[in-house]
């Protein structure tokens, strides 16, 4: 039986949550067809890389070399195909980021191999890849069968498989690099970081989110009065930022930021995966929002199925009361 192989994802150092997903996910899935888990890590001085996922792993397949000190997918699709081609792997894991959207798609077309996208759940079950992805912006769970192959390669959504300990302490294996350079026509040239913003919303216990159901920047006030009254930030989804209601630092989301707050309330917001990326990690998350069949609802622990702009001053109202 072929091998399970996750790339690890990494940047400036430091290993991605999504990588410790890939690597749960394969472990489930070669546990199950009597495989090994071997992680693909490409980088430069990578031995600390290397201890961060060595537990993980059977095997980690690494090149280490200063091409690949930097994310480059031209560099990267050269290099797995040569890999994928000698090892010939059951199935290949890679995070559906920024990362995966720029590489496995134009993978998976080289080599001919079938291939999924933003996958909430994977199995192989009768030598064919099941793989669970969302349509209509979450409203409905689709089950694919990929096409009978002795290879596959699939996009593992963040936060669709929690990441889970393990004890494996992994053969480091080193791979010569096929390549002697980075492609002329595309080179990396420098990381800029996104500019601080006045608050901090990855810092912050209590996150207010809003979204569409806001309407108008007119109702802006009452929610920054209710934010105020519960001690917590104001932060969206990308439509109000798109709209310059609120900086870019303010966005939640893949395209924005990853919080984690003790509580996340998200007003008006209906739920794409995009946004659910972003938030899915806080303790708590209690979501309002007219549509009863909003996509938010699958990942509240309370909802409430009601106006927002009859919601917040209920709220706002109880809480002033209470403190008192």
């Amino acid at each position: 039986m072929g091998e399970i192989f996750a790339l690890v994802e990494h940047r400036q150092n430091a290993v991605r949550d999504i990588t410790f997903e890939l690597l749960t996910c394969g472990r489930r899935i070669a546990e199950q067809q009597n495989a090994q888990l071997t992680a693909l890590l490409f980088g430069h001085n990578i031995a600390q890389t290397c201890d961060a996922v060595k537990n993980h792993a059977h095997r980690i397949l690494a090149i280490d070399h200063e091409l690949y000190k930097t994310f480059n997918a031209e560099t990267y699709q050269a290099t797995l195909v040569d890999i994928i081609q000698k090892e010939k792997p059951l199935l290949t894991l890679i995070g559906h980021t920024a990362f995966g959207w720029d590489l496995a798609p134009s993978l998976a077309t080289q080599l001919g191999i079938p291939f999924t996208t933003d996958c909430l759940a994977l199995e192989i079950r009768d030598d064919l890849a099941h793989a669970t992805r969302q349509m209509y912006d979450g409203k409905l769970n689709a089950h694919v069968t990929l096409k009978k192959h002795d290879s596959y390669i699939v996009t593992l959504r963040s936060g669709s498989v929690p990441a889970e300990d393990a004890s494996l302490n992994a053969e480091v294996q080193n791979y010569e690099p096929p390549l002697s350079a980075e492609p002329e026509y595309r080179k990396f040239l420098e990381y800029i970081e996104a500019a601080v913003g006045e608050v901090d919303i990855t810092k912050a216990d209590i996150i207010v989110s809003i979204g569409r159901g806001i309407k108008e920047q007119a109702n802006m006030p009452a929610i920054e009065d209710f934010v105020k009254a519960i001690g917590g930030v104001l932060a969206c989804s990308r439509p109000v930022v798109d709209a310059g209601w609120l900086p870019k630092d303010r966005q939640v989301g893949s395209s924005g930021k990853t919080v984690k707050p003790k509580l996340y309330i998200a007003l008006g917001i209906s739920g794409a995966f995009q946004h659910i990326v972003g938030m899915k990690g806080a303790d708590t998350i209690i979501a309002v929002n007219k549509d009863p069949n909003a996509p938010i609802f699958n990942e509240a622990d309370y909802g409430v199925v009601e106006d927002l702009f009859k919601v917040v001053p209920a709220l706002k109202e109880k809480i002033v009361e209470l403190k008192g």
